[in-house]
């Protein structure tokens, strides 16, 4: 089982976006996001749709194509962005129901699904905190 970095990558993206911003820049392409993500432009177009219709970034077309923020960094928490990227349930059940004949079978669902409920809760408690302003200021702060 592979861990899932859409979260970290449209992260990475956002704060890039809103860096680039800063410095003076009106639009970002997916290719420059790309190249600092190590990453295909595609899979940052990909990512970048879905922040569009999540309302976190707009797109221009033609001359001076590009990427911009639809939202100041402050207003942007990771809560967000993880909405806007990972549809669904963070944990599933089994494709099939279980033997429900069987004693785990029938009470494993309802117990895993209790357990995942909090879990998630957590997890969105914890990523409602952070915004996208305390990741890029975080990041600068990193050691190089």
């Amino acid at each position: 089982m592979s861990a899932n970095s859409r979260l970290t990558i449209a992260a990475h993206a956002l704060a890039w976006i809103g860096l680039y911003q800063r410095q003076g820049h009106e639009v970002a392409t997916s290719e420059q996001i790309a190249t600092s993500a190590n990453t295909n432009p595609v899979v940052i177009r990909r990512l970048l749709g879905e922040l569009r219709r999540a309302g976190l970034v707009e797109s221009r077309r033609g001359v001076g194509a590009g990427w911009s923020l639809a939202r100041e960094l402050e207003s942007m928490t990771l809560l967000d962005v993880y909405e806007a990227v990972e549809p669904g349930p963070l944990f599933a059940m089994h494709r099939t129901t279980p033997d429900q004949e069987c004693v785990v079978g029938h009470g494993i669902q309802p117990v895993m699904r209790g357990i995942y409920e909090g879990i998630e809760e957590t997890l969105r408690h914890e990523l409602a905190r952070v915004t996208l302003e305390n990741v890029l200021r975080d990041v600068l702060a990193a050691p190089r």
